[in-house]
């Protein structure tokens, strides 16, 4: 009777050692390969709008397609802070580069939604701002496993996070 007991309690634990860390293992690494690609893209959709100095409607869908295309799903926020176009008014020496005088105006993500629905595009100037944070919204199969076999808890939790700021180099055009 002991020598059995101790039989199946080693086929269950080589069973857990086999397929249950490898998959934990191979499912770590794919949020991992997401979190790059998701990094990827979200750098090159800000660096395009610091280099071309606007949004367009369509980089965004392509952007959203692209990290929509990991088989997750995202909570994109973006925010652009734009560079007050008369920062001295008040001030006889008005000059744009001092520090203090600047005042931005913030748009939000669903103001920028509805700015691009409306128009297609939103042109930024040199000195405007943007950040663009994304964190996926589903529980990917790395969390998962990991709340079962660690009693993590929370919804809020998040695998796969990116952020990215610029600063705006040129006026957009046309």
């Amino acid at each position: 009777m002991g020598d059995s007991l101790i039989t199946i309690v080693a086929i269950g634990l080589a069973a857990v050692l086999m397929f249950v860390f490898p998959l934990m293992s191979l499912s770590e690494r794919t949020d991992d390969i997401s979190e790059l690609i998701v990094q990827s893209a979200t750098d090159e959709f800000v660096d395009d709008i610091r280099t071309t100095g606007k949004v367009t409607l369509d980089d965004y869908e392509k952007y959203v397609q692209t990290i929509s295309s990991t088989g997750n799903s995202f909570e994109t926020e973006m925010v652009i802070h734009q560079l007050d176009e008369n920062p001295g008014v008040k001030v006889s020496q008005a000059e744009m580069t001092k520090i203090g005088e600047n005042v931005y105006y913030d748009m939000y993500t669903s103001q920028v939604q509805e700015e691009l629905n409306k128009n297609g595009r939103i042109k930024l100037k040199e000195g405007d701002m943007i950040t663009v944070t994304v964190k996926n919204t589903n529980q990917t199969i790395a969390q998962l496993l990991r709340n079962f076999f660690y009693q993590i808890s929370g919804d809020d939790s998040y695998q796969i996070a990116v952020k990215k700021n610029a600063i705006i180099t040129v006026n957009g055009s046309n």
